[in-house]
């Protein structure tokens, strides 16, 4: 879709990335940073808004909160600071850039996982946050802060509650209103903590250390998918009773106890909610096998045989629920969603969605700028580990390669990981092409091919998370951000061995 308002329509493209994706072809500028460094990029931007003198001023006036104390933040980051920072060669780059910004009313804001799945995440996303007020354009129709989320129903699981803080629609565990609420919708025999849950990361960590004797794993590959697999298996290892729910036989299950075979997505009924928190039914399409069942119905059968009395009869019982605890869900039904494309929130029957948030004014009133420093990741080169690592997804391969590398088309075209070497370094390293290299982090070590590209920057090396023979999670930090838990998956440092014969 950018791709073609770019080609068709001549919108103008900032592409910021420590690799040369495909979408830096259709750039107007590109910013090629190194990994770690988004909030100094961000507050570089800014910072040459406010000196231009950019800003939308009556926006910022009349609907935000906190510009003196960001302003004061952002007068050193000029675009010298920041370039050195960023590992940029030419600083005019980020003036262009926050120019065009500027002049793009409205402007839509797009990132990934590499902005959030770093130490610094919760302040990168601040930072997104300001530079849209700084400019206007949050509250306004394409305009925006749109993280595109790593799977199709992120966005739904976070919407009704699978968070370790929160009950569905964000409503705070830690409130005695919401405790109160939600054992009464739900009939709850034993008492509601009050108490937020852990993270995944730390649900490994706390059975590493005796504090947590079972994991039930639904849907998800931890083993492939958290950094610092070491850990991850050890802490499966020393769990007392481990269950996983899926539709293959994963590495996670491999570990466990009991697997449970659930549905298939086009096995499925029920509602995902996208991005853009457009709420969307799943028929059913494809039959499953006899001996799987349906995934909410094996969490009934579960939870009744612990003692609960649940009934449901089919996956529209469970939305009618949904819709009584849900405030921003509380107007959808399945016959408006068989006609309708309905956004949250939708308070009533007769309300028609809402295209985009804080279109007066912001849930909290004035939308709060952030005064944001930038900090270095958590663990930075030095002589013993010299080569920045960051990881991430093919286009060919989804995740943890569950079902991708199960199809037979898509596991020939990438039927392996690589680590991505810039030819410089491949140089300095006497690597060729498709060579045999050994990649070591403080975590690990793996065996993988060289691929020599111009897309990763001079002394970063890019490694995809799909492929468990050549595992990239083996060698990442689980250092955390820490208010919102996320693992820095995006950057660590590696050094790059040539395998003698």
């Amino acid at each position: 879709m950018i791709k073609r308002e770019v080609i068709n329509r001549g919108k103008k493209l900032v592409v910021v990335d420590p690799r040369k994706i495909e979408l830096a072809k259709y750039a107007d500028v590109f910013l090629q940073i190194k990994p770690g460094t988004n909030v100094a990029i961000l507050n570089g931007l800014m910072h040459v808004i406010l000196k231009e003198n950019l800003l939308d001023a009556e926006y910022v006036k009349n609907r935000c909160e906190g510009f003196e104390e960001l302003s004061k933040v952002l007068e050193k980051y000029n675009p010298e600071y920041v370039a050195k920072i960023c590992g940029l060669d030419d600083p005019s780059k980020i003036v262009e850039a926050a120019r065009l910004l500027a002049a793009a009313k409205p402007m839509a804001l797009y990132y990934c996982m590499g902005i959030t799945q770093f130490k610094s995440g919760v302040n990168g996303v601040k930072s997104c946050a300001n530079l849209q007020m700084l400019l206007g354009n949050l509250g306004v129709a394409g305009g925006g802060v749109n993280p595109l989320r790593g799977q199709s129903n992120v966005q739904g699981a976070c919407d009704m509650g699978a968070l370790n803080a929160v009950y569905p629609a964000y409503q705070p565990v830690a409130n005695e209103d919401n405790k109160k609420k939600f054992a009464q919708a739900w009939n709850a025999t034993a008492e509601l903590s009050l108490k937020p849950g852990l993270t995944i990361v730390e649900s490994l960590n706390a059975a590493v250390h005796g504090d947590l004797k079972g994991l039930y794993v639904f849907g998800e590959n931890p083993v492939m998918s958290d950094p610092n697999q070491h850990h991850v298996i050890e802490a499966l290892e020393k769990l007392d009773f481990v269950v996983v729910q899926d539709i293959v036989m994963t590495e996670t299950a491999q570990y466990a106890d009991v697997v449970l075979p659930g549905y298939a997505f086009l096995e499925k009924e029920g509602s995902v909610s996208n991005t853009e928190r457009r709420v969307q039914l799943m028929h059913r399409v494809v039959k499953a096998h006899e001996n799987c069942r349906e995934d909410w119905w094996i969490l009934m059968q579960i939870a009744n045989r612990m003692g609960a009395s649940w009934n449901y009869n089919c996956a529209e019982e469970i939305f009618e629920e949904v819709r009584k605890v849900t405030p921003s869900y509380a107007g959808i039904t399945y016959a408006r969603l068989e006609k309708e494309l309905i956004q949250w929130p939708c308070p009533t029957v007769d309300h028609p969605g809402t295209q985009f948030l804080h279109k007066d004014k912001f849930s909290r009133g004035l939308g709060l700028l952030s005064a944001i420093e930038f900090t270095p990741p958590a663990e930075d080169v030095d002589p013993e580990y010299p080569v920045i690592l960051t990881t991430g997804r093919l286009l060919e391969h989804f995740h943890t390669g569950t079902m991708t590398r199960n199809s037979r088309i898509l596991n020939e075209i990438v039927a392996e990981g690589y680590v991505e070497i810039n030819p410089n370094d491949a140089s300095n390293f006497n690597i060729a092409d498709g060579e045999t290299v050994s990649v070591s982090t403080r975590r690990g070590s793996i065996r993988i091919k060289a691929k020599i590209s111009d897309r990763p920057k001079d002394n970063v090396v890019f490694i995809p998370f799909h492929f468990c023979e050549a595992a990239a999670n083996k060698l990442t930090i689980d250092a955390l951000d820490p208010t919102c838990k996320i693992p820095e998956y995006k950057v660590c440092a590696c050094k790059i061995e040539k395998i003698n014969a």
